[in-house]
């Protein structure tokens, strides 16, 4: 499986990138749009990890399988990873259209507080041993801690004009020239992130000690 989703991986990267550089620049941002090709696939790639791990732990708590355990820390190692890249490519793009490296919009916000409240999951499950209780108790946080996710999503219409991000994509947001290499970008950081989680699974799995 793992080498499937890397060839599968390899082939997105490399069309994704043909589409990107034979797409139009943004008429009205200029190059400085093509940072979105970045920015929002990590975002949805955040997402989709940190719902992962809230699945996973609810597997757990029901199943007590360690597999879905694994699953779940390395589908919140990943999503912590591109919701960095996600925070840290925001501000390239904020400069270059709103003149300042970072405003605390409502979304930015939330995004920060989404990145910590999965950091925070990381680092209960390294400064705690390994044993089922804290497995059980990093379940309920990572299943708890999903509901932020919508907060993030939604919170441009939650919070109305105090948003200064842009509204959330409709189905004709994008022009025809950009839509598909916008896809491209999502479905690549989608896929990336499947892969990097079975790679970070399964070397968990071979870290494990052996049952007795």
């Amino acid at each position: 499986m793992i080498r499937w989703t890397g060839i599968l991986l390899a082939a997105l990267v490399t069309a994704c990138t043909v589409l990107i550089a034979t797409s139009p620049v943004d008429a009205r941002q200029g190059v400085i749009a093509n940072i979105l090709y970045v920015h929002v696939p990590c975002a949805f790639a955040a997402y989709a990890g940190f719902l992962t791990t809230a699945i996973c732990s609810a597997l757990y708590l029901v199943r007590r399988d360690e597999r879905f355990d694994r699953i779940a820390m390395a589908a919140a190692e990943v999503g912590v990873l591109f919701c960095t890249l996600n925070i840290l490519s925001g501000p390239i793009w904020a400069k270059g259209t709103w003149g300042q490296w970072w405003v605390w919009d409502p979304r930015l916000t939330v995004t920060l507080l989404l990145w910590f409240v999965y950091l925070a999951y990381l680092l209960l499950r390294s400064f705690t041993e390994g044993s089922e209780r804290t497995a059980r108790f990093a379940a309920v946080y990572g299943l708890l801690g999903a509901i932020v996710i919508p907060l993030n999503y939604f919170a441009i219409e939650l919070f109305g004009g105090a948003a200064m991000h842009p509204d959330n994509l409709e189905g004709d947001s994008l022009g025809p020239a950009i839509a598909l290499p916008f896809a491209a970008s999502v479905v690549t950081g989608l896929t990336a992130l499947w892969h990097l989680v079975l790679v970070r699974a399964d070397l968990e799995h071979r870290q494990a000690p052996p049952d007795l």
